[in-house]
This record gives C-alpha cells, sequence and structure tokens, in this order.
C-alpha cells in the first residue's frame, strides 16, 4: 500500500480508491494492451475524464513528482496519458508550481510540422511521463524513446494505478525512478 504526503491528499486518494473499485474496475475475460489475459481490468479512463475524480488526480500526481528536482513538463502517450498530464498541469498552476503538459504521439504525424511530441518544447527539459494503469510499462517506455529522441531528460514515469505485474523493474531498468499513486492491494486486488 502506499499513502499521499499529507492527511489531504490521503483523503483525495481514498476518494480516488473508492470511485475505481466503484466504477472502474470490471471483472470478466480482458486482453490487456500487453496481449496480456486479465480476469478483470481497471478501465482508469472513466475516471481521468471524470470531473469528480479528475482534480484529486492532479493533485495526487502532484504529489507524486512534487520531489524531481527540475521537472518542467509531464505527459505521455496519447490516449491514457492526455487526460492526466491536463489535470497535473492546472492542479500545479494552484498549487504555485506550474508545470506544462506535453502529449506523444504513437508515431510522427506525416503531415504539417511532422512532430511526434506536442505541447511543451521538451528537449534539454527534465520531464516526467504519467500513465493511467501499467502492466508491462511498454506505453510508457515508448513514450520515454520518442522523448529521449527529441532531446528531453525523462526521470521518472508516474502512474494512477501500479497493476504490480512487471512495468516497475521494465521502468527502472531504464535507469527511470518508479511512482505510483495506487496499487493493487489498496484495491483489494490481486496481480495477474
Amino acid at each position: 500500500m502506499t499513502a499521499a504526503s499529507t492527511p489531504e491528499l490521503e483523503a483525495d486518494r481514498q476518494a480516488l480508491i473508492g470511485l475505481i473499485n466503484a466504477e472502474a474496475v470490471f471483472h470478466g475475460d480482458f486482453t490487456l494492451s500487453s496481449g496480456k489475459k486479465a480476469t478483470y481490468y481497471v478501465d482508469m479512463r472513466k475516471l481521468t475524464l471524470d470531473h469528480r475524480a479528475a482534480p484529486a488526480i492532479g493533485r495526487l500526481v502532484l504529489d507524486l513528482v512534487k520531489d524531481l528536482d527540475g521537472v518542467v513538463a509531464v505527459g505521455g502517450l496519447t490516449l491514457g496519458a492526455d487526460p492526466i498530464a491536463n489535470a497535473v498541469m492546472h492542479e500545479s498552476v494552484h498549487a504555485g508550481h506550474p508545470l506544462d503538459a506535453f502529449v506523444v504521439r504513437k508515431e510522427p504525424k506525416d503531415h504539417g510540422r511532422g512532430r511526434q511530441i506536442e505541447g511543451a518544447d521538451v528537449k534539454g527539459k527534465r520531464v516526467v511521463v504519467v500513465e493511467d494503469t501499467s502492466t508491462t510499462g511498454q506505453s510508457a517506455l515508448k513514450a520515454v524513446e520518442a522523448l529521449r529522441r527529441e532531446g528531453a531528460e525523462v526521470v521518472a514515469v508516474a502512474v494512477i494505478v501500479d497493476r504490480k505485474t512487471g512495468a516497475q523493474a521494465a521502468i527502472e531498468a531504464e535507469g527511470l525512478q518508479w511512482l505510483a499513486s495506487i496499487d493493487l492491494d489498496d484495491l483489494g486486488l490481486q496481480p495477474q
């Protein structure tokens, strides 16, 4: 189990855990983006795009990254990271420590400026990749690879829900810090 850094943030985290259990955990037969089979699916998009949860998500992820020196932006692979990065950006302004947001496309655009990373300029900047949930870490690592090609210094990967199925080891093997707000113990679920 994890915990937030203040009683107010821990209250946000507990409220989010309640929303996840009530509205974002689905039981059945699922294939995850990694190709792995699972008997439950945590659909965080239901909550990252929900007005009740998004502000707390922004505050909780901001809490995860607040002690990382020199970080100026957060973002990740579209679509899962987009609402998280925006929530963090907005909450960071309220907290008095503004962070920008960026979006990493799965592939560079084939028109216009041909960019793969939109939003904040990341070249030479310290950034954090965010994700809603992670199984193997491959989506986050795809974003890390694109960011490194653009000259960004990726320092960490921050996820809302850690599925405890190898993502942390994959991220740490790349020399990055792994940060998670909620894990399966918090949700009363078993790794699979």
